[in-house]
């Protein structure tokens, strides 16, 4: 059974009616479940009570980095040191050549080396070591040289 097809399958069971399915072939065994809707009620007691409009404040969006940065190739855990015992591959300030490593990312106990895109300074590094980084998520912010 491909991805592809398992992803389709768990679609329709979530669509569907049924709340427990269990599926199996000669090298897989699948199993699905899910809880059962809360009983509605026969009859409605009373008429719900007015709700009172809260003005909601809009969000206020992150603060949005200025230049360039380096972001995350895949998603995985940020190391900015090869080791927990040794220095960091970059500081804010640093002059770092194209191709050079300036982070780690842990993906399945797999080490990813991020390499810098162009000669640049980092200026500021937006991630703390050992933090979850999502695919496309900024990690460093640089100014080319």
């Amino acid at each position: 059974m491909t991805n592809q097809e398992i992803f389709d399958l768990m679609d329709r069971f979530q669509r569907s009616t049924i709340h427990a399915m269990k599926l199996s072939g000669e090298d897989f065994s699948i199993e699905l479940t899910k809880a059962p809707p809360a009983p509605v009620a026969a009859a409605v007691a009373a008429a719900p009570a007015p709700v009172q409009a809260v003005p909601v404040q809009p969000e206020t969006p992150a603060p949005q980095a200025e230049g360039p940065t380096v972001d995350a190739p895949l998603v995985g855990t940020f190391y900015a040191a090869p080791a927990p015992d040794q220095p960091p591959f970059v500081a804010v300030g640093d002059r770092v050549k194209q191709g050079q490593t300036v982070c780690l990312i842990e993906a399945m106990k797999m080490m990813s080396e991020v390499p810098a895109p162009c000669d640049c300074v980092i200026e500021a590094i937006l991630k703390n070591s050992g933090e979850l980084a999502a695919f496309g998520e900024p990690l460093l912010r640089y100014r080319p040289c």
